[in-house]
Parts: structure tokens; sequence; C-alpha cells
């Protein structure tokens, strides 16, 4: 049995709390699936905002929801080491309770460079340090006996006691990547690929290949596993309009997250139809002038070709339709423009009961 398709909202670590918080309970009362809190970093102070942890807020949001399953979209084993994201995940598990709550990780690139890659990087590749930290998070929620010596990290713990009052039930660990060996070790180690944002259903499709090669591999059931797709998004009843924040939300990231995970991103951008020379004067609209700089420097083909779910609700669901068919299985829209609380709202009157019908 293939996975249900879901469709949940991503966004930054980098608002403040109590707006987070305002936006997840529009996102709960919608009746969207999954709120996903992607770690921001320091470079977002260089337009007005502040990088905050993402582990600390989702503890909050969880005890602040109350139907939506809460995601960490992502953390990364070179800012955390994995003992210390299991106990980060055990608050997660109480505060969410069973079933709400999906573990996502990746090397975080643009944190990496921002922060300095650090001596495990430099010993052993990303996937390596990948596969070890999702072995030592999965033992040690388990609450087994820990005795690990891999190439990045050296872990040891006692088993939990019987008696120990803590959750017993397993949290589903997803791998973000942007290149084959990450997509390949999401689909043999994990319940789920993470796509980059700037995704288009043809990169989707190339994602789910990779994924699914690795869960054969592996001897797993490729149609047990998710594949969520980071797409940016903006809804209203004028469809102009409506565009205007997903304009936005592309031109940050096409100037910013695309530049600095060159090399993975190939296939990324060949999938769009994109090209670095394309996307410099938006990069440089951004150091210049900031987000709202940037976003004039988008023009409406080069945001065509970043296949944002965007418009109004009838062609919302028309995209979403298009990335169900290259073979998401979790949309993980990136919200953007005016009244985000209303868009959700919206989305959650005008578009998301189309795909409840379909279960």
């Amino acid at each position: 049995m293939s996975m249900p398709f879901k469709v949940g909202v991503l966004q930054l670590s980098m608002e403040p709390l109590d707006e987070t918080v305002e936006m997840a309970h529009a996102c709960d009362a919608a009746g969207f699936d999954v709120f996903w809190l992607a770690e921001a970093y320091p470079w977002w102070r260089k337009h007005s905002y502040e990088a905050r942890s993402s582990t600390a807020e989702t503890a909050i949001i969880a005890r602040e929801t109350k139907r939506i399953a809460i995601g960490w979209g992502i953390i990364s084993p070179y800012t955390r080491h994995p003992v210390q994201i299991a106990m980060e995940a055990r608050v997660l598990q109480e505060a969410a309770g069973k079933g709400r709550f999906l573990l996502g990780l990746g090397a975080s690139k643009i944190f990496m460079k921002e922060i300095g890659e650090g001596e495990k990087g430099k010993e052993v590749g990303p996937a390596t340090v990948m596969r070890e930290s999702i072995e030592i998070i999965q033992a040690l929620l388990a609450g087994n006996e820990v005795k690990y010596e891999g190439k990045a990290f050296q872990t040891y713990a006692p088993p939990i006691k019987p008696d120990a009052h803590v959750p017993r039930w397993p949290v589903p660990i997803y791998v973000a990547g942007t290149g084959p060996v990450m997509q390949r070790l999401a689909g043999s180690h994990s319940a789920g690929l993470l796509t980059a944002s700037i995704t288009t259903p043809k990169f989707a499709a190339y994602s789910k290949s990779a994924m699914v090669e690795g869960a054969l591999a592996a001897g797993k059931d490729p149609k047990k596993l998710d594949l969520g797709c980071v797409v940016v998004g903006s809804i209203g009843e004028n469809a102009k309009t409506a565009r205007e924040g997903a304009r936005e939300m592309a031109a940050m990231y096409l100037a910013n997250k695309v530049q600095n995970i060159r090399g993975s991103a190939d296939t990324l951008l060949e999938c769009a139809g994109l090209s670095m020379e394309e996307i410099a004067p938006i990069a440089a609209a951004m150091e210049t002038g900031g987000r709202k700089a940037a976003a004039k420097a988008v023009s409406d083909s080069i945001l065509d070709k970043v296949c944002p779910v965007a418009g109004t609700p009838k062609q919302c669901i028309e995209k979403l339709e298009e990335y169900r068919a290259a073979g998401c299985t979790q949309m993980m829209l990136e919200l953007w423009g005016k009244d985000r609380p209303g868009q959700a709202k919206l989305f959650g009157k005008k578009v998301l009961p189309h795909f409840r019908k379909k279960r």
C-alpha cells in the first residue's frame, strides 16, 4: 500500500516566536498534516531576521497545538551531536504525543558553511555522518544499550530501565538530500526523503528514483517511504497578487540557498531549467537591496520555472496534483506573502478538502 498524500507547511525559525506559534495554530485549525520548522542560521541577520533554535521552538509549538504533526525540517548532526539530538527528540515525543513528531536530519551545507564544517566533516563524508547519526539516535530512542564505535562518532549509553518514565514508541526519521548519495541513504536508512527548496515536479521524480534505488538495495519496500518536497507557495482569490508571496520566497532561495549548495544543486537547477547566469542578478539584488529588491529581479518566467504552488485555490490544487503525479507524498509548502495565517485558512477551506476526498 502506497503512502497517503499529505500537505504540510514548512517555515524557517527566523521570525519572532509568537508569530511562528500563531502560524502553527492557523495550520492546525486549517487541517494541514504537518508543521515543519527549518532551522535558520545567522546569515539571515543581514536581512533583519534572527536565527532561533528550531528544537526549542517546536517543543513549544507541540504543546500549543492539538492535532497537527510537528516536524524538524531539518536538524544537522554537524551542529548537534546525535546523543544531543536524541535527548531533544525525547522532549518532542513527550510534548507532542504519539504519532505527532517527525525527525528530519540533514547535513545542512549552508549552516556548515556559515559556522565552519568542523573536524568530523574533514575526516569522513556527510553520508557516513548521517548514517551513524541515525543508528545512534534510533538505538537511544529505543532504550537499548549503546556501544557505538563508528568513523565519525563514538558513543556509550546504558539501557533504559523498565520502570523509567519515557516514551516507548518509535520516531520516524527522515533524511534531507539534494544529491543522489544522500537520497539513496534516505531510501535505505530512513522513513523517507526530504528535498531542498526550489523542488520542481521533475526534480521530485528524479529524487524518488534515487530513494527507491536505495530502498531496494536495502531490501525495503519503497511504497512505504515518504517523499517530502519543499516548495514555495502563496494563495489568494486574485491570481496575480497571490503569486507575489511565492515570488519573494523564491527570490530568497535563489539568491542564497541554491548558490550555497553548488555541485549537489546542479541537477536541482537543471530540472527547473534555470542557469546560474539567470539567478546571479537576483543574488546581487538580495545583497544590495534585500528581499524586496530580489523579488523584483524574479521575472514571471523564472517564477514559472520554480513551479510554486501559488495563485487561486484552483491553481494551487492543479499544481499540487502535478507534484503528486511526480511521486511526491508529502508537500512542505513555504507559504509567504501577506496574511499567512489567512492563507492557511484559505488552503483549509478550498484546497485541502480536495485531497481529503481522495484518501
